[in-house]
């Protein structure tokens, strides 16, 4: 993204347009100030967390504090550190070409330092994007101190330079993430070694760099993320490296359904052309809650909501298949399409000791609940005896994820009442006549509601069953 063209390109020219130079904490202060006066978001696309987690972050920030967020995988933590850079101004100037990004009014590297003096306030100036204030690092065990700090740069040894200029350094992730913001993910996994080496950044904000007498002021806001599993019990993040950062904040799984499926459907990513109903949705984010809550499942690794996600993403994947191999109709999830995602979801889930071999059942039996659930929720008081009666005398209906809408829709027949089955189930489709798919779609929701409520039996086939009285 290119700098307004009006914005100035010198510091003499800085100096007259009227820019302030503030540090980094005090731009995220008066960006989040603002915010809240005008009531304006202040971290998009972070849900859940209103009451709970974010009070505790804006404390954090208003306090100008580096902070570590800890919670299980899937809780939003990532996202909640990158929406930060929502904070930083627009557009803000840097000493052209500078490593560190310097700012002209107060370089701090030796090169700039030199460059200042030489040019003076002839010095260029460059904007940078908001977006280009972000430095992120995944933690791993083979991450080393040169880089995420710096180490020599046999390169510009090899020009001619002696070893102990400083201009023969090359800086690492985090002074390039100079006046920004830089995360460190997974901070437990990176070895000792380079954690000792963030004590200086942290606290007294400059850098050490092999043998070097080099004293770098770092105007930056560290954001790290943890396991807490990691944090507390086994002791991966050393002692001194936590007492740094000024504040710690705990995060969570969404606490309410509705949250949950706020979520779901803000991250899943659909095959183009294919819908998810209503009841779909609810099923998904139900199902996550239940195996989250199991005991047969491993609390301390969590159930991301990436679980829902994939859920409702394999749903639709499901249906497109079925829409390919049964006529090419319009693509409609159904509850079947969600049984046919356990298998793949099972790498999602740490079970406990004693379910091997059991995982599939565990889940099938959990995600029967989610139905049942979402069942009395949307068409509990719908009245489906016109749907119960169409089994008496011995009829029988089979539904699977091979079986297309309209065959279905013609195996059941005429339902009376569809349409306050649909508007119980899917209300979201009110707005125009219901597709055969939909149709089909609320139809099995209700002949699976009714087989879960015990008022059909059911005979399970492979990706579908048969209904029947």
């Amino acid at each position: 993204m290119s700098a307004p063209p009006e914005l100035p390109r010198t510091r003499a020219a800085l100096r007259e347009y009227g820019h302030v130079h503030r540090s980094v904490s005090a731009e995220v202060r008066e960006n989040l100030l603002r915010l809240m006066g005008s009531g304006g978001p202040r971290f998009p696309g972070v849900l859940g967390f209103d009451s709970t987690v974010l009070p505790q972050v804006e404390r954090a920030l208003l306090a100008g504090h580096d902070l570590v967020l800890l919670g299980e995988r899937g809780q939003g933590k990532t996202r909640l550190i990158r929406s930060l850079v929502g904070l930083l101004d627009e557009w803000s100037p840097a000493v052209a070409g500078c490593q560190v990004n310097d700012h002209p009014y107060a370089p701090v590297c030796p090169v700039c330092v030199r460059r200042s003096a030489e040019e003076g306030d002839r010095l260029p100036v460059v904007w940078r994007h908001r977006r280009e204030r972000y430095g992120e690092k995944l933690g791993t065990p083979d991450t080393g101190v040169g880089e995420l700090v710096g180490d020599v740069d046999p390169a510009r040894l090899a020009e001619g330079r002696s070893l102990g200029d400083p201009e023969t350094v090359h800086y690492g992730l985090v002074p390039r993430a100079n006046r920004g913001v830089f995360c460190v993910n997974e901070l437990p996994d990176l070895p000792a070694r380079a954690q000792v080496a963030l004590f200086n950044v942290l606290e007294e904000r400059d850098l050490q760099v092999r043998g070097y007498s080099l004293r770098l002021p770092l105007d930056l806001l560290v954001v790290a993320s943890a396991n807490p599993e990691d944090y507390t019990s086994r002791g991966r993040i050393v002692t001194p490296l936590k007492d740094r950062f000024g504040a710690q904040v705990r995060t969570h799984y969404p606490l309410t359904l509705e949250d949950e499926l706020a979520l779901v459907r803000q991250e899943a990513v659909l095959p183009e052309g294919t819908a998810v109903p209503a009841h779909v949705w609810e099923t998904a984010a139900r199902f996550t809650r239940l195996v989250r809550a199991s005991k047969r499942v491993d609390a301390r690794s969590g159930v991301s909501v990436r679980f829902a996600v994939a859920a409702a993403e394999t749903a639709a994947a499901s249906a497109l298949r079925r829409s390919a191999l049964t006529g090419g109709e319009a693509p409609v999830a159904r509850v079947c399409d969600l049984a046919a995602a356990v298998e793949p979801l099972l790498g999602k889930v740490e079970f406990e000791l004693g379910t091997e071999g059991r995982e599939p059942e565990v889940l099938h039996a959990l995600l029967r609940r989610a139905t049942a659930e979402a069942f009395r929720e949307r068409l509990g008081g719908t009245d489906l005896s016109a749907l119960v009666e169409r089994f008496t005398g011995g009829a029988t209906v089979e539904s699977g994820d091979l079986v297309g809408a309209a065959e279905l829709l013609r195996r059941v027949g005429a339902v009376p009442g569809l349409a306050a089955m649909i508007a119980g189930a899917a209300p979201e489709s009110e707005d125009g006549p219901p597709t055969p798919g939909l149709a089909a779609a609320v139809v099995e929701f209700a002949l699976e509601g009714l087989y879960l409520e015990r008022r059909l039996s059911k005979d399970v086939l492979p990706g579908g069953g048969v209904y029947r009285f």
